[in-house]
């Protein structure tokens, strides 16, 4: 088990998981967000060709779930990685969930408020910060307007869909939205699907 979850993309997430110095490298760093998102996408097809979603396949995707709202648009996903962009043009806030999965946000604009299980303070973290989300680790957060960040994810990925789909299923129903998630994830694992056997010289 341990073996498979460390697996990585392309030989490893190395480049991947470092959200700053991916921001460093696409030259990403201090500028408007969407403009930035540009950069990182361009920079991340460079490094990892065939491994991220065409631009016909990237869609903006409402998430609701721990009370909070957001918004995200998938790049990559797998069994056990994924990097996508996320963030909120509104005040958000609530439960960060507990996964299967180690997460990473890198802040390109706005504040991430987080209150740590245990804990009697919270942090603030701003642009250039990476918040580190350890497996099994359960949180407190808050995204002021305007904050959009770069994410990555490594773990078994599907355990995160729960919490992620649960309060769209039990709360907004909005089933476009849930049918939008799950086309955009499917569609990453066929294109996963196919790297993977294009390497076999299927």
């Amino acid at each position: 088990m341990t073996l498979w979850l460390g697996r990585g993309f392309k030989g490893g997430p190395a480049g991947l998981a470092s959200c700053q110095g991916l921001m460093v490298t696409s030259g990403a760093t201090g500028l408007d967000h969407e403009l930035a998102f540009s950069k990182i996408i361009v920079e991340l097809r460079k490094k990892h060709p065939g491994h991220i979603l065409p631009d016909e396949d990237l869609q903006w995707v409402f998430v609701n779930t721990g009370r909070w709202m957001g918004s995200m648009c998938l790049l990559h996903a797998s069994l056990t990685e994924y990097v996508l962009l996320f963030g909120t043009a509104v005040d958000t806030g609530g439960h960060s969930g507990r996964y299967w999965a180690d997460i990473s946000n890198t802040i390109i604009s706005g504040t991430f408020q987080q209150w740590k299980e245990g804990t009697t303070r919270s942090e603030i973290y701003y642009p250039g910060d990476t918040i580190v989300h350890q497996a099994g680790e359960a949180t407190s957060v808050q995204w002021s307007a305007g904050t959009w960040m770069v994410e990555y994810g490594r773990g078994f990925i599907p355990s995160t869909l729960a919490f992620a789909l649960a309060d769209t299923l039990f709360s907004t129903q909005d089933f476009v939205t849930l049918f939008y998630t799950l086309r955009v994830y499917t569609k990453s694992l066929l294109l996963e699907a196919n790297a993977f056997f294009s390497t076999l010289g299927c």
